[in-house]
């Protein structure tokens, strides 16, 4: 027996529907960066061909893109359909459920990008609308608008964000000289680019010894880029509590959180402004699963990790890394250089990390490479 989606997916979608859908879609990525730790989503009413109210979903805790449609609309939203990026929310959260809404503006039907993977809806907006006796559509361009919401998908529905590794390399693949001399391998416009890479996570997580050797912000530094105020969450790992409290990241604005197995000194850098979280693994040091769990429970959707070689090795050898971003500037660093990755054990060609490259494009003089790996 086919399930409701099966049968969906059999049914022709006209170009008018793929045009608002995709118009939909547009509307839903301007809130890239400012959405979450909510879903990106878009809302699109037509009636009789024509396109009568439009919203987004801007911030959370503020009106979802189908109220802000509506709005749009007034009483044109009546006998209209909506083309909506993600099922309608049937719960009452921060805000009154979208379905009903729809329901009382006298939506005649509504075609949804993807159901909501969410728990607390699973299905159950859709159900609302139709024992309203509104008709309702599934899958209209959903592998587009699930990878705009990659991150909710995988907090929801698996437990843990997902998290992106970016690795900025020579084109030998070397990180750093021997002294740890690093700035900058990257071109401008690669740097620039990594600033949107942080203003679209909900956090950004590095190691100890990328705060030792570089001390950085991980903050989102680009004024044109509207995070609406937003700052990612800054994460370290760091087993020993190495972190030093005049570090640069302890006097940012935001919330920085730093995991460690030992927690001697915590008293300093709480003082310092951080969240000081105690996770105890293998060997003494931190369980970068425990982490990502624990980040998923705060309502982080999406990790950038901006790390040293021995983090990215832990991360890519527990299989906790769901894509790669690699910068390769056109330049040989040579022999004496630290590499991308450390990952002890792996000594044989059976051991290596099979990865498809899913893009491939040039950031000023530089190459970008997005890859995910073959699971």
């Amino acid at each position: 027996m086919l399930r409701t989606g099966e049968i969906d997916s059999m049914r022709a979608w006209s170009p008018a529907d793929v045009e608002f859908m995709a118009r939909a879609l547009r509307l839903a990525r301007l809130g890239l960066y400012t959405a979450h730790p909510n879903p990106r989503v878009g809302c699109v009413l037509v009636r009789d061909g024509r396109v009568v109210g439009e919203g987004w979903h801007r911030r959370t805790g503020e009106a979802h893109a189908e109220i802000n449609a509506l709005a749009d609309a007034g009483e044109s939203a009546r006998g209209s359909t909506a083309y909506v990026t993600l099922e309608p929310c049937s719960h009452h959260g921060k805000t009154p459920p979208c379905a009903e809404a729809l329901i009382g503006a006298g939506v005649r039907s509504v075609v949804a990008a993807m159901d909501d993977p969410n728990p607390k809806v699973a299905g159950g907006g859709i159900a609302l609308l139709r024992d309203a006796g509104i008709e309702v559509r599934t899958g209209l361009l959903g592998a587009e608008a699930a990878l705009l919401n990659q991150g909710f998908v995988s907090r929801v529905a698996h437990g843990r964000p997902f998290v992106r590794l970016k690795i900025a390399a020579s084109l030998d693949g070397r990180t750093a000289m021997a002294s740890g001399e690093s700035r900058w391998i990257t071109g401008k416009a690669s740097r620039a680019d990594v600033q949107r890479l942080r203003a679209a996570a909900g956090a950004v997580m590095t190691g100890v010894g990328t705060i030792a050797g570089d001390d950085p912000s991980l903050t989102v530094r680009d004024p044109a880029i509207d995070t609406g105020g937003r700052q990612p969450v800054r994460v370290v790992l760091d087993s020993n509590l190495r972190t030093p409290p005049p570090a640069k990241l302890l006097g940012e604005d935001g919330v920085t959180i730093i995991y460690c197995a030992r927690d001697d000194g915590r008293a300093a850098l709480e003082r310092a402004g951080a969240t000081v979280v105690r996770f105890a693994g293998q060997g003494g040091r931190v369980d970068p699963g425990a982490v990502l769990a624990d980040l998923a429970g705060r309502g982080i959707n999406d990790v950038l990790v901006e790390s040293g070689p021995t983090l990215a090795g832990a991360l890519l050898s527990a299989g906790l890394v769901d894509e790669l971003v690699i910068y390769l500037a056109p330049h040989i660093m040579g022999s004496e250089t630290r590499g991308m990755v450390t990952t002890p054990g792996w000594l044989g060609l059976d051991q290596r990390l099979e990865l498809t490259i899913g893009d491939v494009r040039r950031t000023g003089r530089d190459l970008r490479v997005t890859a995910r790996p073959v699971r």
